[in-house]
């Protein structure tokens, strides 16, 4: 009988066991309270008012690991609507929390919202940004880290320590300025600074800096390696990155391994982020130079617009000197384009998932779309100035196009984006990219502006295959990378030159592909994707939010205040893993005192 009781708990035991580990199994939740406000600083020694994220400017650093749950309620404290976007996380099956205007409606003034998605099958560096209206202009950005989970090896020893750093072009003028000049058709002119995370140069030259500016130091121990996770998060301005002394070893880029290669430095387009493994091999005798400067300008009165930032050993005998490291010559138009080309894809190191990131061969697919993408500079339209892709300057529909197509609502948008420059007047529409679900696009990026423009595709990464001078035709096609192009999510295109992706249309959704440089973008360069699964099922898509903000046409079916600035869904979740597990205990002791 005795022998029987303990068999019989043992075998409930054992059963309690597999309803623990199944509830451990779980993908973790990480729950954070965002406040987006304003406050006052002063990064270039000048008092301004800046976006911060819970007091902080820069924002703070999400860190996660893949596929990771996040659920963050974001209240807007701000004066205007506010929506923040995930730079480079892809939401699979979840374009609900992209936070654009095709996709959300924004959060007005002195409301909260919960975004909750997942960071499915996703490693590597990117950022947050606030999307709307020029704000990033004015801050509210921040890191994003997703982590390898620990059964996936990273193709690189654990660095010392890892840093985030935001570089980008920085105005006194606010972005409510900012963005008046641009609908005015009045350039943005030189930046008064270049930021390192938040703050202006280092006075490395006193008759080009004035005194009392603070400025970012980073303080290492020698010998150690550091990864540096460095972002583009300005408004138009192409930056080259530089250490002096010291070489940059790339290894990763928007969540993408890449073939180990020292650079002394890295032209870092705008919505861009590399991670760079750098060794403190120097003696330490003085500190050293950070530096970030505007690339692709003509002009003299650009020197003054460099960021400097100091690399400081805990063993630093004195101040940084000497001149600032060379930046590459501008007159060597090929220089950044040839730099670009060398970066290449780690085709036998595992990323998210354990098989070797070659193994999606993507130069064996066979493309089912192609759109040429081609943009120009600002113009008129109907007395306004706009820009235009392909002839067409996306208007914002006061109904966002993802609850337009949920509730069969007509006359939103139009599925008629042209494949080509059409041969008749620009104009201002409301038209989108129907997508082949599961199909192969290839999509050419022709730059006839003057500026460097960085393109961005939300919901995916995409492999950047060709770029170069000139007009593209399909003889390009054959200089195309077809094995290790590396995958990313922004890629630049030169002035008077072409870029060539290929994309995987496996995520279903509406995704927004946009420039990022804010001046552009906020008169109409972007257009969205729509992918639809045509054999509907949930199985492709997740469902609408429960709470929803609703705008435009919907704005009846917004429920009341209460109900509208609740958390997400997702915390009882959480609850639900802590009430298993709590059962899982009492259960397991009840058991064996039974027994």
């Amino acid at each position: 009988m005795l022998s029987t009781l303990r068999s019989a708990s043992l075998f409930s035991s054992l059963i309690l066991l597999s309803i623990f580990n199944y509830a451990c199994a779980e993908d973790p939740f990480v729950f954070y309270d965002w406040k987006v406000s304003y406050i006052t600083a002063s990064p270039f020694g000048v008092k301004q008012q800046v976006i911060a994220v819970n007091g902080q400017f820069p924002g703070p650093i999400l860190n996660v690991t893949t596929n990771w749950n996040v659920v963050i309620n974001v209240r807007n404290d701000l004066d205007e609507p506010l929506l923040l976007t995930w730079n480079g996380i892809q939401h699979r099956k979840n374009s609900w929390q992209d936070g654009v205007l095709g996709t959300n409606c924004p959060i007005p003034a002195g409301w909260n919202w919960t975004y909750d998605f997942q960071v499915k099958d996703q490693i590597g560096s990117f950022f947050y940004f606030a999307s709307l209206n020029f704000q990033r202009a004015s801050g509210g950005y921040g890191g994003i880290v997703i982590n390898n989970r620990n059964v996936i090896p990273v193709p690189f020893g654990t660095p010392d320590g890892d840093i985030t750093i935001f570089i980008g072009d920085w105005y006194t003028k606010s972005h409510k300025e900012l963005r008046k000049d641009v609908e005015n058709g009045i350039d943005l002119g030189v930046p008064d600074a270049i930021l390192f995370n938040g703050l202006g140069p280092y006075r490395y030259d006193q008759a080009l800096v004035p005194d009392g500016i603070g400025y970012h130091t980073i303080n290492v121990e020698p010998g150690k390696t550091y990864r540096l996770r460095v972002h583009n998060v300005g408004i138009a301005t192409s930056l080259n990155f530089r250490i002096q002394n010291h070489n940059l070893l790339l290894v990763e880029t928007e969540g993408s391994y890449t073939v180990q290669q020292n650079y002394t430095n890295m032209d870092i387009h705008v919505g861009q982020s590399y991670s760079f493994l750098v060794t403190m091999d120097q003696n330490g005798s003085s500190d050293y130079y950070m530096v970030a400067s505007p690339r692709f300008v003509n002009s003299s009165a650009w020197a003054k617009a460099t960021g400097v930032a100091i690399l400081h050993y805990s063993n630093s005998q004195g101040p940084a000197s000497g001149p600032l490291p060379d930046p590459p010559n501008d007159l060597d138009t090929f220089f950044s384009m040839n730099q670009a080309r060398s970066i290449r894809w780690n085709v036998s190191a595992g990323a998210a998932r354990p098989n070797p990131q070659g193994s999606f061969r993507y130069g064996q697919i066979t493309v089912t779309d192609v759109y040429v993408l081609l943009n120009r500079p600002a113009e008129l339209i109907d007395g306004k100035w706009r820009t235009t892709l392909n002839g067409i300057s996306y208007l914002a529909p006061s109904t966002p196009l993802k609850l337009a197509q949920q509730f069969n609502i007509p006359g939103i948008y139009k599925i008629d984006f042209p494949n080509g420059l059409m041969n008749r007047p620009p104009k201002v529409d409301t038209s989108i990219i129907n997508g082949t679900y599961r199909g192969f696009m290839e999509i050419i990026f022709q730059n006839n502006d003057t500026t460097v423009q960085s393109y961005h595709l939300d919901g995916y990464a995409f492999f950047v295959v060709g770029m170069d001078y000139g007009v593209w035709t399909e003889n390009s096609r054959g200089t195309y990378n077809k094995w290790d192009g590396v995958a990313r999510c922004t890629t630049q295109v030169f002035p008077g030159a072409w870029t060539a992706i290929l994309v995987s249309l496996d995520n279903v959704g509406i995704w927004n592909l946009r420039t990022e440089n804010l001046n552009t973008w906020y008169l109409g360069q972007e257009v969205y994707v729509n992918v639809v699964n045509p054999e509907i099922t949930d199985k492709t898509e997740l469902p609408l939010p429960d709470n929803t903000i609703y705008c435009g046409v919907l704005s009846s079916l917004q429920k009341d205040r209460s109900q509208r600035v609740r958390f997400s869904g997702a915390p009882p979740l959480t609850i639900t893993r802590r009430t298993i597990l709590f059962a899982f205990i009492t259960a397991l002791i009840t058991t064996f005192i039974s027994s």
